[in-house]
């Protein structure tokens, strides 16, 4: 990035630490090069010099410098037989991003003892993509389409498009309990806390929350007790699915943060080890080639046991 960016914090985000918030919309930017910034004086929040532990939340406005990654970036070796399997997992790609299915198991970027995960994997996969950045996250255990940039430009029109809602993005998922057919809305403010431990967590809260609103698209019950959702995000707040069918009372099949545990442990000896929520569809209209984009990345094995 050659110029400084001036980033208005989303509607989502409440009480985070600067630096988790630049990790999570630049997934290629080293901890050394933020922590260089905060100390130099460089990244400030509404005008304003940071600390490491300062927090921001929706509304405030971050300076981000210019920046090169060439000199900071160390070149992660992947073996070429998991480059060859995410090769065959694209599932959209031009000039301008990647959107790829994205397996469970896979976090979206290396950190907190992770070598490597989906960008870093890209990255050597694509190597003349080298500005390749997250457009948005999934969280490890769900798989699914994921939009990659290869641009600053691709960055930030998708930035755009997501704040004003123009991707559709359908989700399916495996829930415990046979699903009311009845409720095909859910409108439930969600807020992002932490529980005594430092665990990060959402929770409905209709007092402070930000709204969430998930619509069931489709029902199909299933044997043993489960059930299929067809879902589309309107919003896309943290956590959004897990949290709307855990308050319905139906939390998703392997949720090991907002699950039935002792139904998820029997499931555990069957083999039943990651959280049945799958990415499957992703919509919205490309500007520079005036045409819209629609991919489709199909159930894997984890569904098939159920289906």
């Amino acid at each position: 990035m050659n110029k400084v960016e001036l980033i208005e914090v989303p509607d989502d985000v409440i009480d985070q630490r600067i630096d988790n918030f630049l990790l999570s919309r630049f997934s290629c930017l080293p901890k050394s090069l933020i922590y260089r910034w905060i100390r130099k004086g460089e990244l400030r929040v509404n005008k304003k010099r940071v600390k490491q532990t300062s927090r921001i939340s929706a509304g405030d406005i971050v300076r981000v410098p210019p920046f090169s990654l060439e000199e900071d970036s160390k070149p992660i070796k992947i073996s070429q037989s998991h480059l060859d399997f995410l090769e065959q997992r694209i599932l959209y790609e031009n000039d301008d991003y990647i959107i790829v299915d994205k397996p469970s198991g896979m976090a979206v970027h290396g950190g907190s003892g992770i070598n490597s995960g989906l960008v870093e994997r890209l990255r050597q996969l694509r190597p003349k993509a080298r500005r390749l950045d997250l457009v948005h996250r999934l969280d490890k255990e769900t798989s699914g389409c994921v939009i990659l940039a290869k641009k600053h430009s691709s960055l930030v029109y998708f930035f755009d498009i997501f704040k004003q809602r123009k991707v559709d993005k359908i989700y399916y998922a495996i829930v415990h309990g046979h699903w009311d057919k009845k409720i095909i809305t859910i409108d439930l403010p969600l807020k992002r806390t932490e529980t005594k431990d430092g665990q990060r967590v959402v929770k409905v809260d209709s007092k402070d929350g930000k709204r969430a609103l998930t619509r069931i698209i489709s029902v199909r019950h299933l044997q043993g007790g489960f059930s299929l959702l067809e879902i589309k995000l309107e919003t896309g707040r943290t956590h959004q699915i897990r949290v709307h069918t855990k308050a319905m009372g139906h939390p998703i099949v392997a949720d090991k943060k907002y699950g039935f545990n002792t139904k998820d442990q029997s499931l555990l000896e069957k083999g039943v080890d990651k959280l049945l929520l799958h990415a499957g569809k992703l919509e919205f209209y490309d500007e520079k080639q005036n045409k819209q984009i629609s991919v489709t990345a199909a159930l894997d094995s984890r569904f098939e046991k159920f289906i």
